[in-house]
């Protein structure tokens, strides 16, 4: 407020100096609160024509200090419950006279008895738990890291190599698709283990000369791939390569390898004519 008071003070007073005062005059400034407090800072203020001076060497004084800086506080303060009667909120606390309100408190969604909302609304849709969640990777992207030297095309590319160069995310929950988006940039034989493939993107990979293999881990085994280190920090072994439930028999054409390998397994006749068997039935 003092500083407030300052200001408005200096500004009239330049004003209606300016219009009473001679040419040349001088700014005093009577108030002691003023006087009190200076500043070094001089301001030149020019003068105008018609021999009508302003004030020349004022004082500039700063509505600023450090005394004055504070937090941004709110300025409503949170009501104090139960602390006497001249509070306003005291004796029941703003919560009334008797009653089930007023005694304790009801779980979430109770409405005095009758029906919730919760119950009154029907059901719709299903979640279903069994559902599989696999991370997708293009072929374009894999292509991208190969001519960039990142992946080695000569070897076995596995899920644990397309983590390691980044060509998928760490949240990896049941396993990755090989997805064929890209699928032109595909020009050199390539040999993967993945969890699952589309049919362009095995098309495409065999075509150039290449194979797909789907392979099936648990979330151990997928762990145990992913991250060996963690089972060697532990002071554990690898866990054994677990074999698929009944319903994803068809869908996999091996069990997963660990450690992670470095060479394809490759197909024979008798097996690819194993896996196609009830794909046809």
């Amino acid at each position: 407020m003092i500083r407030r008071r300052i200001s408005s003070i200096i500004s009239t007073s330049l004003f209606n100096s300016s219009i009473h005062h001679s040419a040349n005059p001088r700014f005093i400034i009577s108030s002691p609160a003023l006087q009190c407090r200076r500043s070094p800072i001089l301001t030149q203020v020019p003068s105008f024509p018609g021999g009508v001076s302003s004030f020349q060497r004022i004082r500039a004084y700063s509505l600023l200090s450090l005394n004055d800086l504070r937090d941004n506080v709110p300025r409503k303060l949170k009501t104090r419950k139960g602390r006497g009667i001249g509070s306003g909120k005291g004796k029941t606390a703003g919560r009334g006279h008797k009653g089930q309100k007023a005694r304790g408190t009801m779980k979430f969604g109770f409405e005095g008895g009758q029906t919730p909302l919760r119950r009154r609304l029907p059901k719709r849709g299903f979640k279903n738990k069994f559902k599989l969640h696999f991370q997708p990777v293009g072929l374009g992207k894999i292509a991208k890291l190969i001519n960039a030297g990142e992946i080695d095309s000569h070897e076995l590319i596995t899920m644990k190599t397309l983590k390691d160069v980044g060509a998928i995310g760490k949240q990896i929950e049941d396993g990755v698709r090989l997805m064929g988006r890209g699928a032109d940039e595909i020009k050199w034989p390539l040999h993967f283990e993945v969890s699952r493939v589309t049919v362009r993107a095995k098309e495409v990979v065999e075509a150039a000369g290449g194979s797909v293999r789907r392979v099936y881990y648990n979330k151990l085994g997928l762990r145990a791939l992913l991250k060996p280190e963690w089972f060697e920090k532990k002071g554990r072994l690898l866990p054994k390569a677990a074999r698929p439930p009944p319903k994803q028999q068809d869908r996999v054409d091996s069990i997963g390898r660990l450690p992670a390998p470095k060479k394809p397994i490759p197909f024979y006749a008798a097996e690819e004519s194993k896996v196609e068997s009830p794909a046809e039935s």
